[in-house]
C-alpha cells in the first residue's frame, strides 16, 4: 500500500511540473504581450531624451534661411518628398486665420457640414478665414473623381500623393504644415483639426484676444485689444498631455522600445484641435527638416516643441473627447471630438450659434 502511494505521488508530481513549465510560458507570453516586462527596460525620459537629428535645431533653422553664414552639420534627414495633386490659391488675398483639416478621402459628408458650419469662410468681417481640407490618394479611381469633382465644385482641396492611412497621419499633418508655409504665410495663426470635430471659431477668436484668461476675458472685457504676438511669438496651443507610451501589444498605438525608448513622452498637444502663430508654422516647417519622423503625428509635433523649446500652452476648452453636450455646456467649448455624425454636428453648431456661442 505504502509504494503506490509514493508512485503515484512522483507520478502527480511529474505531471505538475510539466503543466508548471507550461504555466509559467504563458504567464511569461502574457507579460510581454501586454508590455509589463518592456517598463523594465525603459530610458529615463529627463535624463536620456535625444532624438535624431541630435544638434541644435535652431542654428540649423537659421542656417537654413542664410542668416548664419558657416556652414553647419545639419543634414536633412527628413525632407518632404510627396507631390501635391490638388491645391488652390485660399490664400492670395489677406488671411487672418487658416483653418487646415485633416479629412479621410471618402468623408465628403463631414466635409460638407463643415463647409457649412464652423468652416464657413468669412463670418467674421475684421477676421478673414480660410478652410482647407488636407487629405492623401488612393489607388480607387472611382474614389479620386469623386474627390477631383469635389474640388472642382468648392477648390479648398489639398491633396498630397501619399497613401491615406491613420499612419500616415504624421505625413498629412506635414503636408498642412508644408502647403501653409508655402502658400499661405500671410495668415496670423494656423488652426488644425480632425474632421469629426465641432468647433466653434467665434469662441476660438475670443480665446486669442488673451488665452490666459478666456473665458473671463469674454465676461469682464478685459485686454480685448492684446494681440497673440504680444503673448508669444511662437504661441503653440490645445489639449496638452504629459503621458507615457503604450507597450501593450493590444493597443494601435503601441510602441516598441526600438521606435521610441523613453518611459515618458515630450509634452504634447492631442492631435483633434490645437492652434499656433505664423512663427510657430514656419518654424515646425524648417524643424521637420532635420528631426527623424515619428508616426503619431501629435506626439511628432511633440518633439519638434522640445527640440525648438517651444512649450506648448493647455486649453481645456479643446477637448479630446467628446464633451457632454447641452446648450449651455457648451457656451465655452472650442471645440469637442467625436462628432462623426454629420447631421448631429449641423445640429449642435446651428442652436449654439442661435445663442450665440458659435
Amino acid at each position: 500500500m505504502y509504494l503506490p502511494n509514493i508512485t503515484r505521488t512522483i507520478f502527480y508530481m511529474i505531471k505538475f511540473k510539466k503543466y508548471l513549465k507550461y504555466i509559467f510560458i504563458i504567464v511569461l507570453w502574457l507579460i510581454y504581450y501586454f508590455g509589463i516586462f518592456t517598463h523594465f527596460f525603459e530610458l529615463d525620459y529627463y535624463k536620456h531624451f535625444s532624438y535624431p537629428l541630435e544638434t541644435d535645431i535652431k542654428s540649423c533653422i537659421l542656417n537654413l534661411k542664410g542668416f548664419i553664414p558657416e556652414q553647419l552639420s545639419c543634414k536633412i534627414i527628413n525632407p518632404y518628398e510627396f507631390n501635391l495633386l490638388l491645391t488652390n490659391n485660399k490664400c492670395d488675398q489677406n488671411v487672418h486665420l487658416l483653418i487646415l483639416v485633416k479629412s479621410a478621402l471618402c468623408n465628403f459628408e463631414k466635409r460638407a457640414s463643415i463647409r457649412k458650419t464652423w468652416g464657413f469662410e468669412n463670418r467674421f468681417s475684421n477676421r478673414p478665414t480660410r478652410t482647407i481640407f488636407v487629405i492623401g490618394t488612393t489607388n480607387d479611381m472611382n474614389l479620386q473623381k469623386l474627390v477631383q469633382i469635389e474640388h472642382e465644385n468648392y477648390g479648398d482641396i489639398v491633396q498630397y500623393n501619399f497613401v491615406d492611412d491613420y499612419y500616415n497621419n504624421t505625413l498629412k499633418t506635414l503636408g498642412a504644415i508644408t502647403w501653409a508655409s508655402t502658400f499661405c504665410r500671410n495668415s496670423t495663426y494656423y488652426f488644425f483639426s480632425d474632421d469629426d470635430m465641432y468647433v466653434s471659431i467665434k469662441n476660438l477668436f475670443q480665446y486669442l484676444q488673451n488665452p490666459f484668461e478666456y473665458p473671463n476675458n469674454i465676461i469682464n472685457e478685459v485686454v480685448k485689444s492684446q494681440s497673440i504676438q504680444e503673448v508669444s511669438e511662437t504661441f503653440y496651443s490645445g489639449y496638452v498631455f504629459n503621458s507615457s507610451p503604450f507597450r501593450s501589444h493590444t493597443s494601435k498605438w503601441y510602441v516598441s522600445l526600438s521606435e521610441y525608448p523613453y518611459h515618458m513622452w515630450p509634452t504634447y498637444v492631442t492631435a483633434g484641435a490645437y492652434i499656433m502663430s505664423r512663427s510657430t508654422l514656419i518654424e515646425f516647417h524648417y524643424a521637420s527638416f532635420f528631426t527623424k519622423r515619428f508616426r503619431f503625428d501629435d506626439i511628432y509635433l511633440g518633439i519638434l516643441a522640445k527640440k525648438l523649446n517651444i512649450t506648448p500652452l493647455h486649453c481645456k476648452h479643446i477637448y479630446f473627447y467628446k464633451k457632454h453636450y447641452s446648450i449651455t455646456n457648451y457656451k465655452y467649448v472650442i471645440a469637442s471630438h467625436g462628432y462623426d455624425n454629420s447631421d448631429e454636428l449641423l445640429n449642435v453648431w446651428l442652436e449654439q450659434k442661435s445663442f450665440g456661442n458659435a
